[in-house]
């Protein structure tokens, strides 16, 4: 998918809702744990209920991985399902040396179809590069995150930046104070273009967003942690809206299970309505 073709449909649908298909057989409603095919059954119930209310899928990989076959099946099935408009995100939070992270592109990009992957950026451009190479794909990098352990590395001050560095334009020459999150979004954006590349910003650190648009001003941004993680939608579209609305915006638990009864997808489609409506009062 296009940059152009989101943008399109985000216009179309007045929103920027991404729905997490964080399935967690666990907490499937009852009437459904019996079947086979619970997994599917769900995620199809979850899919026709919010189709008309988001933009984009994101189908966090772990929660079917760890199924073995059985839930990487149940993944190719969803995937399947999902319409063709709407944007598929793969949350795998891969990144590997270059040959391993092109198998993982093949993996996410041709055997089984999505439009974008989560990458960590930890090993540098050779290994975040064959993702980038596919046409019409998203790359999107991890950039800070609102987990506790994020201030373990991502918010560190770098005393003293490198000017080996000043080869990328925008980036901040000279000894400064900066974060290491705010360089890997500097360094990671000359890498790609606003066209194939996304980064995450947790939804906790909506606060932090106003900084990170003037660093990458026009990519599009992922955010994650709205809903049940205690993420402000308000404050997400006040600091990271842009012209092309340029967000995102993730609710997981908040919709899909929204309802633990045999209503679930009524509920689901409550939520994800919820959100549309609040999200359309903010593109105005």
């Amino acid at each position: 998918m296009t940059r152009q073709q989101l943008v399109d449909e985000i216009k179309q649908k007045k929103s920027y809702l991404c729905v997490g298909l964080d399935t967690d057989i666990t907490k499937l409603p009852v009437h459904l744990q019996s079947r086979p095919d619970a997994v599917v059954a769900f995620n199809k119930a979850i899919i026709d209920a919010t189709s008309a209310y988001c933009v984009s899928y994101k189908v966090n990989t772990a929660f079917y991985e760890s199924q073995g076959l059985k839930g990487w099946e149940a993944m190719q099935e969803t995937l399947a399902y999902i319409p063709d408009s709407h944007f598929k995100i793969a949350d795998a939070k891969r990144g590997d040396i270059g040959n391993t992270s092109a198998q993982y592109a093949k993996t996410f990009f041709e055997v089984l179809p999505f439009d974008a992957i989560t990458v960590a950026p930890y090993m540098g451009e050779d290994s975040i590069r064959p993702f980038l190479d596919y046409p019409n794909k998203w790359t999107i990098v991890l950039g800070l995150t609102s987990n506790a352990g994020s201030n373990d590395f991502q918010q560190l001050q770098l005393a003293e930046y490198n000017e080996a560095y000043s080869m990328v334009p925008h980036i901040t020459q000279g000894t400064v104070d900066k974060r290491l999150y705010e360089h890997v979004l500097e360094r990671v954006s000359s890498w790609g273009t606003p066209e194939n590349l996304m980064f995450v910003v947790g939804a906790t650190r909506a606060s932090d967003l106003e900084n990170i648009r003037r660093i990458i001003p026009e990519h599009f941004i992922l955010v994650p942690g709205v809903g049940a993680q205690g993420g402000s939608l308000e404050d997400v579209s006040r600091y990271g809206l842009n012209d092309d609305a340029g967000l995102l915006v993730n609710a997981s638990r908040a919709v899909i299970f929204a309802g633990g009864g045999e209503d679930f997808a009524e509920k689901a489609a409550i939520a994800a309505s919820d959100y549309q409506k609040e999200m359309a009062a903010y593109l105005k």
